[in-house]
């Protein structure tokens, strides 16, 4: 049991007590000083776990991992100044992912901003374009900072996104009680989502429409009922393309975008067109696809999306708010009859792409590629599988994932910067056991992600070093001079050993397929010690290759 201490500010008190009662339970905390008051109330209360994370961006992103597999608030606790601003990043991806954090910012009175005292900005509306809502509590509590703490939980919920709650304190800030003196006004909300009706006219246009694409991007698994999967399955005039976050699964789904339609004729890219483009579910990885429609654009764009539809294809038509569940029951009333050829035309030309992809990955040599094609076979079922982004999460698209694995990446703003400590967060929430494929520029990037002490016991990172930033080889204007390696790949002879026996990580490093297969076993099986395995590919081999396998499809 805990002491059950509660600070003396009457504010921090509203803050603790309103998420104690709204069942906020996972506060990941910043250590400083402004927000000792808020500190001392979480940490001393049994309905609160409380983790230190002393890097606020790895502390923010370790949240979000957190929120991620939760599906449930979770709080991030700061002091004053600059700290906040280094959570920014992990709010930019919660927004465009959907996901909901709770920031809480200690910061002073209002009357010491601006004046030359220390540790001090402008906290106020600091992530204005990228939150759902922005609660500024005055000094005293209130009724109306009470509202705004409310308010600031049920938006985070309904809209999927992060909330920002900055709190002004004034010293003294480390006095306690053993019984609070203030007790906050919580209004009932009595909220009720309007019912969702799709119009018959919908349902008329999808049964009649001889050529309806959909487009799956990322989702939580078993989004979807089977039921609907097989209806949509046994519909010839519906294709199906999933990106490997869909976590979405059918032997007549295609799921390995790239291999499929990079190599179109035009007599392709004319007959693939729909009439109809269904999307649902989070950012899309491929490029590819989204080039090919801006191109080819459907009659018909629809998005089914409870919060928000980007027009990512430049012909958004209808934006359907309510969950894919929901949606499906409604326009699915029964099996489609019309017998056509569109899905099976694209399924034959994915079996020859198939054959295309095993007999080129036969013949190639030990590379980035290699190592992936090596991983899809070799994973083990039933794990969690986070992807760093950049060069992994491509090539995860190209390669078979065993349909019980399920992936995830921090696609919301596609950046480096978080992936290790999303994995970390989310490897503790979800019970499941957990590896990271990263790469060596982000795992780098983000290595204070180890300095935490909550990582489960069998988390593994297996890091692809191939000495800088490898994507950079395979985009337009690659030219091999100091600038293009100093400023864009990045290039270095850094591993990770040090920093594996710096933070008590098990390490093994690996040059070739032959090592990579001796330690794997071991490698997989060890649940007692966090692991890294890092596998050494060559830098200027591995673009080549993946540029060559498209050439080749």
């Amino acid at each position: 049991m805990k002491a059950n201490l509660y600070p003396k500010i009457p504010l921090a008190q509203a803050v603790i007590e309103i998420f104690r009662q709204k069942e906020i339970q996972h506060i990941v905390i910043s250590p400083g000083s402004r927000n000792t008051p808020l500190t001392i109330g979480f940490t001393n209360q049994d309905s609160f776990t409380c983790y230190s994370i002393a890097d606020e961006r790895c502390a923010a992103f370790f949240a979000l991992g957190l929120a991620q597999q939760l599906q449930k608030p979770v709080a991030v606790v700061c002091t004053s100044g600059s700290a906040l601003l280094n959570y920014y990043p992990a709010v930019a991806e919660a927004f465009y992912s959907q996901i909901p954090l709770l920031v809480v910012s200690a910061d002073r009175p209002q009357n010491k901003i601006d004046i030359g005292d220390g540790q001090t900005i402008r906290q106020e509306n600091v992530y204005a374009n990228h939150i759902v809502f922005s609660a500024n509590l005055t000094e005293n509590a209130s009724e109306i900072n009470d509202s705004l703490i409310v308010s600031a939980i049920e938006t985070v919920i309904s809209q999927k996104g992060p909330a920002h709650i900055n709190v002004p304190f004034e010293e003294p800030l480390y006095e306690t009680l053993l019984e609070p003196t203030y007790v906050p006004q919580i209004p009932v909300s009595n909220v009720e989502k309007a019912a969702f009706n799709l119009d018959t006219k919908f349902v008329s246009e999808w049964q009649s429409a001889k050529k309806k694409l959909i487009l799956v991007g990322e989702l939580l698994p078993n989004s979807i009922e089977q039921k609907y999967i097989e209806i949509l399955a046994q519909d010839e005039s519906v294709l199906v393309l999933l990106e490997k976050t869909s976590n979405l699964h059918h032997p007549s789904f295609i799921d390995r975008i790239d291999t499929l339609v990079t190599t179109f004729s035009e007599e392709d890219k004319l007959n693939f067109q729909p009439e109809i483009l269904l999307t649902f579910g989070g950012m899309v990885v491929s490029k590819r696809i989204k080039a090919l429609l801006r191109s080819y654009q459907p009659k018909q764009h629809w998005h089914v999306d409870e919060i928000r539809a980007y027009d990512t294809y430049g012909c958004l038509s209808e934006h359907f708010q309510t969950n894919i569940s929901t949606f499906f029951n409604q326009l699915l009333i029964e099996n489609n009859t019309i017998s056509l050829d569109y899905k099976s035309t694209f399924q034959t030309i994915w079996k020859n792409r198939l054959a295309k992809h095993d007999s080129y990955m036969s013949e190639i040599p030990f590379s980035d590629f290699k190592v992936f094609d090596f991983l899809s076979q070799n994973l083990p079922e039933n794990i969690q599988l986070q992807v760093s982004n950049s060069s992994p999460i491509r090539y995860i698209q190209l390669v078979h994932i065993n349909k019980t694995i399920e992936v995830f990446c921090n696609r919301g703003t596609s950046g480096i910067d978080g992936s290790t400590s999303t994995a970390i967060g989310a490897a503790l929430a979800n019970k499941k056991a957990t590896i990271l494929i990263t790469g060596d520029i982000s795992f780098l990037y983000d290595s204070n992600a180890l300095w935490n002490n909550y990582i489960p016991k069998s988390f593994k990172i297996i890091l692809i070093n191939n000495n800088g930033g490898g994507i950079f080889r395979i985009l337009p204007g690659h030219q091999e001079n100091e600038t293009f390696n100093t400023f864009f790949e990045t290039t270095h002879q850094f591993t990770a050993e040090h920093l594996a026996k710096m933070y008590k990580f098990n390490y093994t490093s690996v040059q070739d397929e032959k090592e990579l297969q001796s330690v794997w076993n071991s490698f997989i099986s060890d649940e007692n010690t966090p692991s890294i395995l890092e596998i050494f590919t060559p830098e200027k081999l591995n673009n080549s290759i993946l540029l060559d396998y498209f050439k080749n499809l």
